[in-house]
Parts: C-alpha cells; structure tokens; sequence
C-alpha cells in the first residue's frame, strides 16, 4: 500500500491564478471560487474541513458545512459541546480549507471564532429539515453512547417530546473571523500558485507563496 500511495500523481492545469486575476479583495475572490465550484456541480462544495485545538494546543479537524460566507466570515453549526465546541470554548480560533479537486483549487481561512447572536442560530435552525432538527436536539455530540439503538431511541424520545419546534440551547453557530485566506491553484510540474491575503486594519495584503 505504501508503495502504491507514493506512486499516485495528478498533473494540473497549464492555467492558473495570477495577481490580476486575484485583485484586492479576497473575501469577493472567495465567492466567485465558491460560485465556480457549484456551476461545476462539484459534490458538497461547501464542505471544508475545519481545525481546532485545545488551550494546550491539542488539534484535531473534521469536516463541516459552511453555511455563510460574507465580509464577516465563514459560518458553521454544530453542538456546542461536541469536541469542538469545548475547544473552541478554550481556545477560540480555527482555520478551515475548501477543497474543489476537479477544479483544482482549494481556500484555506484562518482566524478568531465567535458565537452567532441566538437569533441567527435560531433562524437557520428552524429552517433545516424536520429530521435534522430532531437529531440535533436528540444526539450528545462526541459523547459515547452504548450502540445505534441508543441514538434511534434518543431520536423517537426528542421527536415524540416535539424536539423540532426549538433550537436547543446547547446547539448553534460560530463564525470564523477572516484573518488569513490562501488560494491555492494547481499548476503543472507541482509549481503550483498560492496567493495569501493577510488582514492588516481595514485593508488587506497580497503576497505570493512558494509552493
């Protein structure tokens, strides 16, 4: 297996993503990518894996749905005592990639995270489906629980009990500040093109990385 995996290659594109193309503005640069990802009917294009860590510095990463990307940041929803949640709690920053390979492309965020207001959480929550809200009320999140049973009995309980009426309190959405984005183009030969913009006040700076 090993010798398989070091075997595998993807050449890229001739093309890629220069700094005239890039502009200014990155957080616009982040929704045309995310434009172009669903125009190519990419599978989950909004599906970024997101890093965190503890106050000690622990990581861990898993994926989750980004669910709002504007000036202010990258949103996502999750229980907020799952692990992420309690590190996020301690040490409340991330960062999360996005990655569209038949475009060649991946988006990496950094920054400082915070709760959404109770009334965005609440928003988006009633408007999931009625199956989703349920499980999101019903499941201890990154707790362990004794078999599947368990969590199908935690389920018909919560839907019984009319679990998916109201957002749980223990359930909602955290925004990653932008700080830090990094677009990377796969280019030819693995000379591939990385384009980081770094907050610097109210403006934004441009720097062109080795790949």
């Amino acid at each position: 297996m090993s010798d398989e995996l070091a075997r595998m290659r993807t050449e890229y594109a001739r093309t890629g993503l220069d700094e005239a193309t890039a502009g200014e503005d990155p957080m616009a640069l982040a929704r045309e990518w995310f434009a172009d990802a669903i125009a190519a009917q990419v599978h989950e294009p909004n599906a970024m894996a997101l890093a965190t860590a503890t106050a000690s510095g622990e990581p861990s990463v898993r994926i989750v749905l980004l669910k709002g990307l504007d000036e202010r940041g990258a949103v996502f929803f999750t229980n907020y005592d799952s692990r992420k949640g309690r590190e996020l709690a301690q040490n409340p920053r991330a960062a999360a990639v996005m990655l569209w390979h038949p475009l060649h492309r991946q988006l990496r965020i950094e920054g400082a995270v915070s709760r959404l207001d109770e009334a965005e959480s609440d928003a988006y929550f009633l408007a999931r489906p009625v199956g989703a809200r349920i499980s999101a009320s019903s499941s201890p999140q990154s707790q362990v629980v004794a078999d599947r049973a368990e969590l199908e009995r935690r389920w018909r309980e919560a839907e019984d009990a009319g679990a998916a009426e109201h957002r749980p309190e223990d359930w909602g959405g955290y925004r990653i500040a932008p700080e830090v984005l990094e677009f990377w183009h796969g280019r030819e030969n693995r000379l591939h093109d990385r384009l980081r913009f770094t907050r610097a006040g109210e403006r934004w700076r441009r720097d062109r990385l080795a790949p």
